[in-house]
């Protein structure tokens, strides 16, 4: 016999988390789970993005969206898109002259590298600080003060935008590839709806092993229903106005039905002789 300890909570309600690294934005896939799963609460947890795979290892989130690569056999990655890569400067700067900026352009320019940078480099373009900023948003807070120019993917620089501050596309240079990681030995029936969710699956395809709830819909014509009501209770009700007039005046054919009629015929009728 099995044990009430031993057994799986069947009234536990299923909630999925999912954290995102700064930058990332998971609106439309969110959409669409609150939409097929409303049964189901997503909740979003913001992450550094130093520290995304150690809290999908630690299990603080179900899955992640988070910057590539994506180290250790133990985590599986769908790679989902690749950010543009842009320079951050000050409005008055030269370079926001051009559309695009190619990487030589920045050979005599201080560009600072933050600890926390997402972009790969083989060998960092322009002159290096003499003391790295420990984050992108310290970094741009450097540019802001006209020291340097900093490189990252387009999200960070809109995420950290300033009225005093520009970035154009920088040509040639390592970009940041975002993908959705998960605990490989923890791919669960939410999990794999949200991997449907951003391939593109369809709320109707068999692929996906949690079945999709929609919310119940509103009954169709509920509001022509309210609508009408009014008229078809004053029909009714005129209905019965008639059945009481004709019972105050009398049917057709009756006394009282034939007593406005009888006078009238009266007054038309001619006038009797007195004998």
């Amino acid at each position: 016999m099995t044990s009430t300890e031993d057994r799986p909570a069947a009234d536990a309600s299923p909630s999925f988390r999912l954290a995102f690294v700064p930058g990332v934005t998971p609106g439309k896939w969110v959409r669409i789970w609150q939409e097929r799963f409303p049964a189901v609460p997503l909740t979003l947890v913001q992450v550094p993005a130093p520290e995304a795979t150690a809290l999908l290892r630690a299990g603080g989130a179900d899955a992640a969206l988070l910057r590539m690569p994506v180290d250790g056999d133990d985590l599986s990655a769908i790679p989902l898109y690749t950010e543009t890569t842009v320079v951050v400067v000050p409005r008055d700067h030269l370079l926001t002259a051009v559309d695009e900026v190619p990487v030589e352009e920045l050979a005599g320019e201080l560009v600072l590298h933050p600890l926390d940078d997402p972009l790969e480099w083989e060998h960092p373009p322009g002159l290096p600080a003499i003391e790295r900023p420990a984050t992108t948003a310290d970094a741009i807070e450097l540019v802001a003060a006209g020291v340097g120019l900093v490189a990252v993917p387009q999200s960070l620089a809109r995420l950290h935008h300033r009225r005093d501050l520009t970035f154009r596309p920088l040509l040639d240079v390592p970009a940041s590839r975002v993908a959705l990681s998960w605990p490989e030995e923890h791919t669960t029936d939410l999990v794999d709806a949200f991997i449907g969710i951003v391939r593109g699956r369809t709320a109707n395809s068999t692929r996906g092993r949690l079945a999709a709830t929609p919310a119940p819909a509103k009954p169709k014509g509920k509001g022509a229903d309210a609508k009408s009501a009014p008229r078809k209770a004053a029909a009714k009700s005129g209905s019965g106005g008639k059945g009481a007039r004709g019972t105050t005046g009398g049917p057709k054919g009756t006394k009282g039905g034939k007593a406005s009629g009888g006078a009238k015929g009266a007054k038309r009728g001619k006038p009797r002789r007195r004998s």
